[in-house]
C-alpha cells in the first residue's frame, strides 16, 4: 500500500506539471500567466535601434517579451526563409531570388519600411581630403585610385574598409555606389579591401589609421572620424536628416523589416507602435532619420 501511495503521489505530481506547461504543449491559452514572444533578427545597422524599441516597447508591454539579435541582413533574410523568426531586420530590400527560395518554403515576405538612413563616406581627421565625386570613390574601392595624392590628398596609400559580404550595407554599397547603379555592372571590391564584422569596427579603424577610408551608417559615425561630402550632380553634399529628406544626398535608403505575410496580432501591434511617433523620437536619437508612412 505504501507502494501505491507513492506512485498515486508521482502521478498526481506529473499531472500538475502537465496543467503548467506552455500552450504550446497543452493547448492552455490563459494570456494572463503566459508571455508571448517575438523573435527579431538580421541587420546590424538596426540592431541597436531595434534593441531600443523592443526594451520601450516590453516596458509598455510586460506580456512581450522580444529577442532581438544582429548577425547582418543576410542573416535576417535567412532565418526569415526556414520560418525560425518573426521579424526579419535588413538594411537593403529583399531579393528576387530571396522572396523565390521562400516562397518555395511556404514563406511570402511582407516588407515594412521603418526608418531611413543614408551611407556616410568616413575618412581619418587628419585626412585634408572634404569631398570625393561617387566616380571617385568607385575607382577607389575597385583598386582603380590607390593613392591619396590622386584624389587631392596627400602622398599615401589608400586602405579600404568595408562591412563584411552578409552585410545589407555592404550589399547596397557595391550596388549603389561601387556599380553606381548600374545593373549590368559586374566592378567588385578590390581583393585588397579589409572586410569588418561590424559598423563599430569600421569607425574605429578609420579613426586610427590616417589612410583609412570607410563606409557606415549614419547612426553609427561618431565624432572621432570625419564625413566626406559626396556629388550629387549638382554638388558637394553631406549626409544629415534634411538632405535624406530632400533627396540631394546621393546614397540614402530605406530599412527594413519582413515579416511572413502581413503582420498580425502582436507582432501587427508592435510594428504598429513602432511607426509610431514615440518609437521614431528612438530612431532620431539614434542619429538616423525618421520614416513617414506614406513616404
Amino acid at each position: 500500500m505504501k507502494k501505491s501511495g507513492a506512485i498515486f503521489f508521482i502521478l498526481v505530481i506529473f499531472l500538475a506539471g502537465c496543467a503548467g506547461a506552455s500552450p504550446s504543449q497543452s493547448g492552455q491559452t490563459d494570456t494572463s500567466t503566459t508571455k508571448q514572444y517575438i523573435e527579431n533578427k538580421g541587420s546590424d545597422t538596426l540592431v541597436n535601434l531595434a534593441l531600443a524599441w523592443a526594451e520601450q516597447y516590453q516596458k509598455e508591454h510586460p506580456e512581450v517579451q522580444i529577442s532581438v539579435s544582429g548577425g547582418g541582413t543576410g542573416t535576417g533574410i535567412t532565418a526569415l526563409i526556414n520560418g525560425t523568426v518573426d521579424i526579419a531586420n535588413a538594411s537593403r530590400a529583399i531579393k528576387e531570388e530571396e522572396i523565390a527560395e521562400a516562397k518555395a518554403n511556404g514563406i511570402d515576405p511582407y516588407e515594412i519600411v521603418v526608418a531611413n538612413d543614408a551611407i556616410a563616406v568616413i575618412v581619418n581627421p587628419e585626412n585634408p581630403v572634404n569631398q570625393l565625386t561617387i566616380d571617385q570613390v568607385s575607382q577607389i574601392y575597385q583598386g582603380l585610385i590607390t593613392n591619396w595624392k590622386e584624389v587631392g590628398g596627400e602622398d599615401r596609400p589608400i586602405v579600404c574598409l568595408s562591412r563584411e559580404t552578409n552585410s545589407g550595407t555592404h550589399v547596397y554599397f557595391l550596388e549603389t555606389v561601387v556599380r553606381k547603379g548600374n545593373a549590368d555592372s559586374t566592378a567588385l571590391f578590390s581583393v585588397e579591401t579589409l572586410l569588418l564584422p561590424s559598423s563599430e569596427g569600421i569607425i574605429a579603424e578609420v579613426r586610427d589609421n590616417p589612410n583609412a577610408i570607410g563606409y557606415d551608417g549614419l547612426g553609427y559615425v561618431t565624432e572621432d572620424v570625419k564625413v566626406l561630402a559626396l556629388d550629387n550632380g549638382a554638388g558637394f553634399i553631406l549626409p544629415s536628416a534634411e538632405t535624406v529628406n530632400n533627396k540631394t544626398y546621393p546614397i540614402a535608403r530605406q530599412l527594413y523589416m519582413y515579416t511572413n505575410g502581413e503582420p498580425q496580432g502582436i507582432v501587427k501591434d508592435y510594428i504598429d507602435w513602432i511607426h509610431s511617433a514615440e518609437a521614431q523620437q528612438f530612431v532620431l536619437d539614434l542619429g538616423f532619420i525618421p520614416y513617414t508612412q506614406g513616404e
